[in-house]
């Protein structure tokens, strides 16, 4: 039986797309182990701890450090890690056991490079799952409009006033010792977009990468009668629910203001009747209430997938004005449950929705098209799905072909 260990800094955290896989993986007779440093509350007993006092106070320390580092970063190009803590983890015998090792999000204090050569020198394979360009960079998770990583990061934008040789130039080339001395690292991504940004990335370039999207059990997130779920939640059934989701709106990422402005030239041209707005995962501020034209309501932070499968099925379009983003799972999701999804032509969101058939893309950091979205897919009600390169099976045979394509590799 194949053995495979997954580390992740927090088992339910990007969009659960570890756990989703761990819990495929045993469901298709791959023994597989998450360790963590912080538990779930869907976690089940292959779902490891690390115990302990150090690694927390660690995480925590980190996390000091790079809040102080990253004090006078410009905000509007988002997170930047450079990891300086962590726990050596690769004595572990989950670790020691594993035939293949799996690094999805492991910063925050978790794992810091070092020991990710602790696990390197294993010799086993080293399979980094990038939920974001972090592993390609020299520290940002998101470059936006630079392409300084495709030769050497430096100057970088997160940090004007730095000089030259900054944190990003110290962090690409921490990386590029360690990339360069190990052969047995490989690189995965879930999107096409960001598998060709690992293409060109000077750390990466000569490195085995490959294609394998999110898994999403389908058997979970799927329709169920709208009026009955908008009932549920206290909705006006013949109301037009549109939805958000985020746990940060002001995130760079996000792209709340298109957001906002696409609903005021719905609410200016009054082509439809009767919206409201659905945000998901993000408590109430006045602010924001304030500047939706139309009846708001939030149901805070949400911690379990069936109020979450509730709400995509309440909703009539979800939309994703994301500005940056590698492969949400909150479009694959609410196309899993039906409901169409308006986003921009970014990212990894064009891997998911079909023009005009599952949903909208509109162009980047166009509200007007944000808003053109939402009537097309009211008025021609269209439904929402997933494309068939999204089938768990076929997925998890990707796995098993990434397996055997190292095996020939070795």
């Amino acid at each position: 039986m194949i053995k495979v260990v997954q580390l992740q800094f927090f088992s339910e955290s990007t969009g659960r797309a570890a756990l989703r896989l761990h819990k495929a993986f045993l469901g298709n007779g791959i023994d597989s182990t998450i360790i963590t440093l912080k538990q779930g509350i869907n976690d089940d007993g292959k779902v490891i701890q690390k115990e302990g006092k150090m690694p927390k106070l660690k995480a925590w320390v980190d996390g000091k450090l790079q809040s102080y580092l990253t004090r006078n970063n410009l905000k509007e190009f988002g997170s930047f890690s450079y990891p300086f803590l962590g726990t050596n983890v690769s004595q572990m015998k989950e670790v020691q056991n594993a035939d293949y090792i799996y690094i999805h999000w492991a910063l925050g204090g978790f794992l810091n490079l070092s020991n990710f050569e602790q696990l390197a020198k294993l010799g086993k394979p080293i399979i980094f799952f990038m939920h974001d360009m972090w592993a390609i960079t020299g520290g940002c998770h998101h470059s936006f409009t630079c392409g300084k990583y495709k030769s050497h990061c430096f100057d970088c934008q997160v940090f004007p006033k730095e000089r030259n040789k900054d944190l990003s130039f110290k962090g690409f080339e921490k990386k590029l010792k360690l990339y360069s001395k190990y052969k047995n690292l490989y690189f995965v991504s879930p999107s096409k977009w960001l598998f060709e940004c690992a293409k060109q990335s000077a750390l990466t370039f000569n490195k085995q990468i490959f294609h394998i999207p999110n898994l999403l059990d389908a058997s979970f997130f799927k329709p169920f009668d709208k009026k009955t779920a908008k009932q549920i939640l206290n909705l006006n059934p013949n109301e037009i629910v549109l939805s958000f989701g985020a746990i940060g709106i002001n995130s760079p990422y996000k792209g709340w203001t298109y957001l906002v402005e696409a609903l005021n030239i719905l609410f200016e041209e009054q082509d439809l009747k009767n919206i409201s707005l659905l945000i998901f995962g993000s408590y109430y501020k006045k602010e924001i209430e304030t500047a939706i034209p139309f009846k708001t309501k939030f149901t805070g932070h949400l911690s379990d997938e069936y109020s979450t499968v509730l709400i995509y099925n309440a909703t009539d379009v979800f939309i994703a004005p994301s500005l940056a983003d590698n492969l949400p799972t909150t479009v694959l999701e609410s196309l899993s449950c039906g409901t169409p999804v308006v986003g921009f032509n970014v990212g990894g969101i064009p891997d998911m929705i079909q023009h005009k058939s599952n949903g909208y893309l509109a162009k980047y950091k166009d509200a007007s098209d944000i808003a053109e979205g939402i009537k097309f897919c009211v008025k021609n009600k269209i439904k929402g799905y997933n494309l068939p390169e999204f089938d768990p099976n076929s997925i998890i045979n990707k796995h098993l072909e990434l397996f055997e394509n190292i095996r020939v590799l070795n």
